[in-house]
């Protein structure tokens, strides 16, 4: 039996506590905004393990990713590694993680009336490419107006010339009857310069583009917190 009247004597289980001290309860009475990180956390959880309540195995989760920035960005089998935490709970956070990936790109696009902009698209994608831990490439294929169609993710991988073909990229583009291309991948790494085989990729795309009469007005890399866009560097006429 928990003894939790005692002065200092720790109250292992959330239910024990006082009921204006539990997240749930607390979010309720207070609203979000008083709710920390870790009690957040454990509301998402649900319950803990025999040896930590939700909010200790939260606080844990958080200490062993080092940052929230970090734990939203692990993967699967990365958060199953901390242990506590299995399969039903992993996929809890993946989903809770991205859902607000899924509304930061509605609110953005919601902005882009026209792919004019590098700025605006590259806001638009970083919740769908930024936090990625392996390079992929897509392609926006856009009308007349420089609006989008569609988009296509080509390949997952190292991006070099054989994983992208340009007939991968504007396969769909000349099926939609496209106007016009943006081409964009991630830099896992977080570098924001373009390497010699992105310059390469791009310029024959590029190439390609001007045969085909589909000009590719874009190549941007995408990062977690910034982008490099090569029409905005005078690396695209």
């Amino acid at each position: 039996m928990n003894r939790i009247n005692e002065p200092g004597q720790f109250r292992s289980r959330i239910t024990d506590w006082p009921l204006e001290e539990r997240p749930r309860e607390k979010l309720m009475r207070l609203g979000p905004d008083s709710v920390s990180n870790a009690e957040l956390i454990a509301i998402l959880l649900g319950q803990g393990t025999p040896q930590l309540n939700a909010v200790e195995l939260a606080k844990k989760l958080i200490r062993a990713f080092g940052s929230l920035e970090a734990l939203s960005n692990a993967s699967l089998k990365e958060l199953q590694q901390v242990k506590g935490i299995g399969p039903a709970k992993s996929v809890t956070l993946l989903a809770a993680f991205q859902l607000y990936r899924n509304l930061q790109r509605e609110r953005a696009e919601r902005e882009v009336v026209s792919f004019r902009d590098p700025e605006k698209v590259a806001k638009a994608y970083q919740p769908v490419l930024g936090h990625l831990k392996q390079e992929s490439f897509y392609v926006i294929l856009l009308n007349s107006n420089l609006e989008r169609i569609q988009d296509f993710r080509i390949t997952t991988g190292t991006l070099d010339a054989s994983l992208v073909h340009p007939r991968e990229v504007f396969s769909p583009a000349v099926k939609y009857m496209a106007k016009g291309v943006i081409v964009l991948h991630n830099h896992p790494s977080g570098q924001n310069k373009p390497s010699q085989a992105d310059i390469e990729v791009t310029n024959r795309l590029v190439n390609s583009g001007k045969i085909l009469d589909i000009p590719v007005y874009d190549h941007i890399i995408i990062t977690f917190d910034g982008y490099f866009s090569f029409k905005e560097n005078g690396l695209i006429n």
